[in-house]
């Protein structure tokens, strides 16, 4: 018999504003990469597309709310972690959506921060900085850790 893995399937939105900035989230308190930058995203959950699961993350964490057309799947991503673990990550951009930005959960960030995606802090995760380079450079898809 075959072993089949359980990857986590990752949805995650770079929002875009009129100044072509994109919106980065300071992580805090949740044990992974915390004071580093990243974006708006998590996990998919049971039952959900990958779509209704980054209108569901944007709202979560930066609460402005996302219609589904507002959406362009902008990358995939294979990831493999130093320890082995794999997940899949959709990327979607969204340069319009309803509401204002606000930090929507303050106990695991530290702050937002507009970025230009041409001048990336030092800070952001490695892996998130690869990413937002290649979608800047309209590459659609990554395998990571292999």
């Amino acid at each position: 018999m075959v072993e089949r893995i359980g990857t986590v399937v990752d949805v995650c939105v770079l929002l875009r504003n009129d100044a072509g900035r994109i919106l980065l989230m300071e992580r805090a308190n949740t044990g992974f990469a915390d004071g580093a930058l990243g974006i708006p995203g998590g996990h998919l959950e049971v039952g959900e597309s990958v779509v209704q699961g980054a209108v569901r993350e944007a709202a979560e964490e930066v609460g402005v709310k996302l219609r589904t057309d507002d959406l362009a799947c902008a990358h995939v991503a294979h990831h493999r972690n130093a320890q082995g673990a794999t997940r899949i990550g959709f990327f979607f951009t969204a340069s319009q959506w309803e509401g204002e930005p606000i930090n929507a959960e303050p106990e695991l960030c530290a702050g937002l921060h507009w970025v230009d995606p041409r001048a990336l802090p030092l800070t952001v995760i490695p892996y998130i900085a690869d990413i937002i380079r290649r979608v800047q450079s309209g590459d659609t898809f990554s395998v990571h850790g292999w």
